[in-house]
């Protein structure tokens, strides 16, 4: 885009719908409830309302970058469309039968979430390839119509096609689609040697279910929000945020969805990169809570870690294996239902629990006056003084503490014999533990010590409770960067163009063939590349090459990154050196004697980043002007300390506040612990340390 365009982001997130305009530089932002029977009508409400702001019209929109919750919540919820599934004769409970790994392996009661499609829509046709893509068995098309016709009785709206290794050989599922769209041409049809294309048949099977039982609804509302906006006089090209942390367009949105999963994480993800980059910060902890749940991300040398499988709807908090597993390209990170509007509870074990269900926006947590009548984390956090009830959400929303005080009451303090205040900060510190645990383990998993790591927080939510966070995992710094309250919008707004294309391809280093290597990476780029240049024509398009390699016998692989030169020129030296040094960095020694495979190929087409200036730092010593004082309860101490109040947008550069505090502005609350001094920078981050020991 040119320079001074007037570009949206918009955020759909399981309470607000975030909404920023860019325009010459400049950032306007509201936040308004998310409608759940129609998203579109929040967005084009939080457009005019940040039209105006901007004092533009919106026929000015140059451009407009999408981010949503829905596919994740049809998913959770079960709430997509009446799903087909055809697969190979034999197979046709693999997505009900998993894997043989237990995530608990001594639990005789595991409580696994159900297949999205139950047995009877799953259906089964002869034919077969083998591991290397050899036809055993050729498919014959009357089989395939005779079982079309039973799908057409039933009346299914969507279709999921995977059969046997048909990402090497995708034959017999291309004679499916064709008589499925001479038979039902109207129907949607998914197919899984190009939604996945990539080994395990289990993840494979899955992730294509999932496309295929979310695509009519994903298609549905991208057609509603495209018409509302033409209606709105808005003619620019919208596209959408994919899990991988780039931008595709709004059609391949509409025929690969299940890449939208992670969509408004991988926006908070990307702004968090952007504000490392111009820190210089090699590493971080992405930090983003919101009105329905937290995600917690790590970020090296400015790049979210990504990985090729994720899962949505885990029965286990923490527990890797609990949920569904989708096969595709994503930012890693953990996500748990701690946000805002997260629920409080007394178990039967009279301890108390929050979330993963959460009062969402409709009725919202008890303080907002719409009908909630159970506590929610933002319940507590007004009852300990974070929030103020006349200035909430730009002071759009009125909190009622009376009525935050009578939910605590009722259904914690009651239970356990403690007044409002009292299970306010319990319910407050189990949620940041709940949090700070999340991220220990998350470390742990990769090796990690958060004590190295800056601490980024943005969302709603986050401001309040970074603070608390920080001083739980040890963690001596955090920026708060500006529009942390609409973080992810934001960061759609700084992401690239880009699409991941991937394919299974078993090699082993004793076999190794460059010229099928080289061809392998070449068609890949090509069609990566394709992708992209259906957002944008212009720009120089940048490749990013990945293979997953492990030692033969071993379950899993790791991922190694290759250079152009190294992938367009491949040698089985190189890539031996380059897995060696790798798994050597995570496990401590290589396995001498033994072959290595190459089991993924992947690349990743992208627009160049965006070029970022970096910050001169101050280390804050001007005073701060002060807007009174209130009551804030410091978990610390564990009792009310008059804290001060700052109006944020008044900070100067090089101002310092000295905690407690509660910095002000429209969209979130920072909370500064007594603990913790508050630094204005130069590009209005501000900068919260460690407290200076006394002279």
């Amino acid at each position: 885009m040119k320079a001074g365009s007037i570009r949206m982001g918009v955020d759909i997130g399981g309470t607000f719908t975030d909404v920023v305009l860019e325009k010459a530089g400049e950032q306007h932002s509201v936040k308004v409830l998310t409608t759940y029977a129609a998203p579109e009508n929040a967005i084009i409400d939080g457009m005019h309302k940040v039209c105006t702001k901007a004092g533009v019209a919106p026929s000015e929109i140059e451009q407009i970058i999408h981010g949503t919750t829905l596919a994740t919540n049809a998913l959770i919820e079960r709430r997509g469309a009446k799903t087909a599934l055809i697969t190979t004769e034999g197979f046709r409970d693999v997505i009900e039968m998993r894997t043989e790994s237990r995530f608990e392996q001594y639990d005789l009661n595991l409580n696994l979430p159900d297949p999205l499609l139950p047995r009877q829509m799953r259906f089964t046709v002869p034919g077969r390839v083998n591991a290397k893509g050899e036809i055993l068995a050729e498919l014959e098309r009357a089989d395939v119509e005779a079982l079309v016709e039973r799908i057409a009785e039933a009346g299914f709206e969507s279709v999921a096609v995977g059969l046997i290794h048909s990402y090497l050989n995708p034959k017999h599922e291309l004679l499916v689609r064709e008589v499925l769209a001479e038979k039902l041409p109207d129907i949607s049809v998914s197919m899984s040697s190009e939604v996945s294309p990539q080994m395990r048949e289990y993840e494979r099977f899955n992730t294509v279910v999932a496309n295929a039982y979310i695509k009519p609804l994903m298609a549905s509302y991208l057609g509603r929000l495209e018409d509302r906006l033409r209606g709105e006089g808005v003619q620019c090209r919208i596209f959408l945020m994919h899990s991988g942390g780039g931008i595709i367009s709004i059609q391949n949105a509409a025929e690969f969805p299940v890449r939208l999963v992670e969509s408004g994480p991988a926006g908070g993800a990307v702004f968090a990169a952007h504000i490392a980059a111009r820190y210089g910060l090699e590493k971080v902890l992405s930090f983003d809570m919101g009105g329905t749940t937290a995600k917690i991300c790590l970020i090296k040398n400015q790049t979210p870690k990504t990985s090729r499988v994720f899962e949505v709807a885990r029965t286990y908090r923490f527990k890797k294996g609990s949920g569904m597993p989708i096969s595709i390209p994503v930012i890693d990170m953990v996500e748990i239902g701690a946000g805002g509007g997260s629920l409080a509870h007394v178990d039967g074990m009279q301890q108390i629990r929050v979330g993963p269900e959460s009062a969402g926006s409709e009725p919202g947590p008890a303080c907002y006056g719409r009908g909630g009548k159970r506590p929610g984390v933002t319940d507590a956090d007004l009852v300990l003084g974070k929030l103020d009830p006349d200035n909430f959400a730009g002071g759009s929303i009125t909190l009622h503490l009376d009525s935050s005080e009578a939910a605590l009451t009722a259904h914690v303090g009651d239970t356990l014999d403690m007044d409002a205040v009292e299970a306010a900060f319990g319910v407050a510190e189990v949620v940041d533990e709940n949090m700070a645990n999340a991220a220990r383990v998350h470390a742990v998993e990769n090796g990690e010590d958060l004590s190295e790591y800056t601490m980024i927080a943005f969302g709603g939510a986050a401001p309040l409770h970074a603070g608390r966070l920080c001083e739980k995992l040890g963690v001596e710094r955090l920026l708060v960067p500006p529009g942390a309250g609409v973080g992810s919008a934001i960061g759609f707004l700084r992401a690239p163009f880009s699409f991941e294309a991937n394919r299974s391809v078993y090699v082993k280093l004793s076999d190794f063939d460059a010229d099928k290597i080289k061809h392998i990476l070449s068609e890949l780029k090509s069609e990566a590349t394709g992708f992209v240049r259906t957002c944008d024509e212009v720009s120089p398009i940048l490749s990013e090459f990945k293979v997953y390699m492990r030692y033969t016998g071993q379950g899993w692989e790791i991922p190694i990154n290759l250079t152009e030169s190294q992938a367009m020129n491949p040698d089985a030296a190189t890539f031996e050196a380059r897995f060696e040094e790798d798994y050597t960095k995570l496990f401590g020694r290589p396995v001498a004697g033994m072959d290595i495979e190459i089991t993924v190929w992947s690349v990743n087409a992208t627009t160049p980043p965006e070029q970022v200036t970096q910050i001169a730092g101050t280390d804050g010593s001007a005073t701060v002007t002060l807007n009174g004082t209130r009551k804030l309860f410091d978990a610390s101490s564990g009792c009310y300390l008059d804290a001060h109040v700052i109006d944020r947008t008044t900070m100067e550069t090089g101002q310092r506040a000295s905690g407690p505090a509660a910095l002000t502005e429209p969209e979130t609350t920072i909370i500064v612990p007594a603990s913790r001094d508050a630094i204005r920078q130069p590009d209005g981050c501000i900068d919260m340390v460690k407290k200076r020991a006394a002279q």
